[in-house]
């Protein structure tokens, strides 16, 4: 398919630009395959450059022979487009739908998208599951690579190297498949080095109505207990919704067969209830009747700072199970590629240091996320103001981020990185000219052929120039363990990406320069205070050489 055939009038003049706090452009739009470019011959007036993949939904609207096309956009943006003469209204209009909801992978973007940055490090070889593994290995012999999925046969959506206990050999795996769902069998996800407890990650076990049981399953997660010692499975379901799953072929660890775990149910809601809750939440955003009543009961209604609490709350039970009880953990829900990833993921932030550094958190967005099977081009494709019916979609990676947030919040500190970094991340995965977040798994990025035919997003944000703008001035490395408060006063919303667009940041971001500036001078008089002292050390040190007879 030809992108021309989708592009009805590919050029207008005269258009006007409305963008939220910025002023009025007027100038030439022009549709490309990929971009929606308004350009402004008044030099001050910077461009518009818009991603068709970063358009949610458009609205039209007539005024005699004036059009307006309104543009709400993944990233929450609503922009305003004035175009004169109906006809080529319209046709932009259904180009735009056309170029914004292509059916076909390969005609994104990214594999058209050529750097204009020299590549210095290539990200998609920077965090693969050998390296990070090298790190366990130091610290303990009992767990070993397995490449039993190379060829992604025993699960699909799993990476074809996982970390799993030394004792258990690739037939036993195998067998272990069979008995979980989508073939998710328990995997290492995190190793604490502190006390030698892991956590794991997996599928529902299918035991189904009959009771199904396997006993290769059982000895590969008593395989990782020490002697003496009792686990935890965190199941992120209710137990109504696992005793439904049950009914249906999937269900839960009994206890009969797993004597030495103790399972916990903690209620994380489902994708589809998530969606409606960022909708609910972009709508009292968005919200301009400035009554307070209504904001408030709008907010509590999206009940997206419950799902944080909850998300929060059983991350920090996890690491309080690894870190505080000393037992090994295994969280799975369904499918375990949703919510279980952002109770494990969460529950390293907390306990491992470098998790909270840049490099650490690409490390463990790629091994948690992307290579753990995160189905990103299905939950990413569509965000708050879709008109099409809600299949797969839901936020469960933006509440990851908004969770990392609120700790970012708690602890300034404790964190390499800044929330433009966080913000970075939630745009890049719904759209990008990047391929990391493409595909739904590692089996998909493999058959797309992205590591050859696209870049990176680490290559980009790993540049020394780039990585600068993410630092986070306040951060002084911290080892520790760090315990979020998840009461509700506690919990704010995020406001750089929820409200970033209803009003100007200009006085926050005129403090935050300030703050800059005061840490620079700061440093450059303690820089002066360490000079004086070793002057006056050695000005010390002659006198009592001169008064030494």
């Amino acid at each position: 398919m030809e992108f021309a055939e989708l592009i009805k009038t590919p050029r207008v003049d005269n258009v006007v630009l409305h963008r939220p706090f910025m002023p009025r452009v007027e100038g030439t739009l022009c549709l490309t395959g990929h971009h929606l470019i308004l350009s402004s011959r008044q030099d001050s007036n910077e461009e518009l450059w818009l991603l068709h993949s970063n358009i949610d939904s458009i609205e039209k609207r007539f005024v005699g022979s004036l059009g307006t096309v309104i543009v709400k956009c993944k990233d929450l943006r609503i922009i305003q487009l004035d175009i004169p003469g109906m006809e080529e209204c319209l046709n932009i209009a259904s180009s735009i739908e056309a170029l914004s909801t292509l059916d076909s992978v390969t005609l994104m973007y990214p594999f058209f998208y050529r750097p204009m940055f020299e590549v210095i490090e290539d990200g998609w070889n920077t965090f693969l599951p050998e390296q990070s593994f090298k790190q366990i290995e130091s610290s303990t012999d009992e767990w070993r690579l397995s490449y039993v999925n190379k060829d992604f046969s025993v699960c699909p959506s799993y990476p074809p190297v996982l970390a799993v206990p030394k004792s258990i050999d690739d037939d036993t795996i195998r067998k272990v498949a069979t008995f979980r769902h989508a073939g998710r069998f328990p995997v290492l996800s995190y190793y604490h080095k502190k006390n030698g407890m892991v956590m794991m990650r997996s599928g529902q076990p299918l035991t189904g109505s009959n009771g199904r049981r396997c006993k290769e399953d059982e000895q590969l997660i008593n395989a990782t207990l020490r002697a003496g010692k009792r686990g935890y499975i965190i199941d992120t379901r209710s137990i109504n919704v696992a005793q439904q799953a049950k009914a249906r072929g999937g269900g839960f660890e009994v206890e009969a067969h797993y004597p030495q775990w103790r399972r916990i149910h903690k209620t994380i809601e489902r994708s589809n209830i998530l969606q409606e809750s960022l909708i609910k939440l972009v709508e009292a955003c968005n919200d301009q009747s400035h009554n307070m009543d209504r904001w408030l009961s709008k907010l509590e209604a999206s009940n997206w700072l419950t799902n944080i609490k909850e998300i929060l709350t059983t991350a920090c039970l996890a690491a309080q199970c690894i870190d505080r009880e000393g037992a090994s953990v295994l969280v799975h829900g369904t499918e375990g590629t949703d919510s279980t990833l952002q109770v494990t993921s969460l529950a390293q932030i907390i306990l491992d240091p470098t998790s909270r550094t840049i490099r650490g958190f690409e490390s463990l967005v790629e091994r948690e996320w992307l290579q753990a099977g995160h189905p990103f081009q299905q939950r990413c494709s569509q965000s708050a103001y879709s008109n099409s019916k809600t299949r797969w979609e839901a936020p469960v990676f933006l509440l990851f981020l908004d969770c990392v947030w609120q700790i970012l919040r708690q602890f300034p500190c404790s964190f390499q990185f800044n929330e433009h970094f966080l913000i970075l991340l939630f745009e890049h995965a719904y759209a990008s000219q990047f391929g990391t977040f493409l595909g739904n798994n590692a089996f998909e990025r493999r058959k797309l052929k992205l590591p050859q035919k696209t870049v990176s997003l680490w290559s980009w944000v790993n540049r020394p120039q780039d990585t600068e703008r993410f630092l986070n001035p306040l951060f002084e490395a911290n080892s520790l363990v760090i315990w979020p408060s998840v009461s509700p006063q506690s919990l704010l919303l995020w406001e750089g990406v929820f409200l970033r667009w209803n009003r100007s940041s200009k006085c926050l971001d005129e403090a935050y320069d300030e703050m800059i500036h005061i840490i620079e001078h700061n440093k450059e008089l303690q820089s002066k205070v360490n000079t004086l002292r070793r002057q006056l050390a050695e000005l010390e040190t002659e006198d009592v050489q001169l008064e030494t007879p």
